[in-house]
């Protein structure tokens, strides 16, 4: 069984920062691609980031210059350093992992649970 674990959400001011971290933790063999998606109130959910196992990144535009994401293998971990947050960042954050699980033959994707991000004066 594998879960994705998030921490670190919360609300701050804007142009605050906030880290967020997904820790992956199960029977992994492997993790390719782990990223983060966020999903505002009545709209629909949309990619911030993504990170590969040599990682290579991609930014949504909307945050470029202000998001970093970043992982440590040895702990199957995801980070998304948030800088300079507006109010539009406020969001739901769900972290992602495609990865083979053992004894699995493909690979799947796993979602964590979500934490809130709120940005608010």
């Amino acid at each position: 069984q594998v879960q994705l674990v998030e921490s670190g959400g919360g609300l701050v001011q804007p142009g605050g920062s906030l880290r967020l971290s997904c820790a992956a933790s199960g029977s992994i063999v492997s993790i390719n691609v782990m990223g983060w998606y966020r999903q505002a109130p009545g709209k629909q959910r949309e990619l911030v980031a993504t990170i590969t196992n040599g990682g290579r990144t991609n930014d949504a535009d909307s945050v470029k210059g202000r998001f970093t994401i970043s992982r440590d293998n040895a702990k199957n971990t995801v980070y998304l350093q948030m800088n300079s947050l507006k109010p539009d960042d406020t969001a739901v954050y769900y972290c992602y992992a495609d990865l083979v699980s053992r004894g699995a033959l493909y690979r799947k994707t796993y979602w964590g649970q979500g934490t809130q991000v709120t940005v608010s004066s």
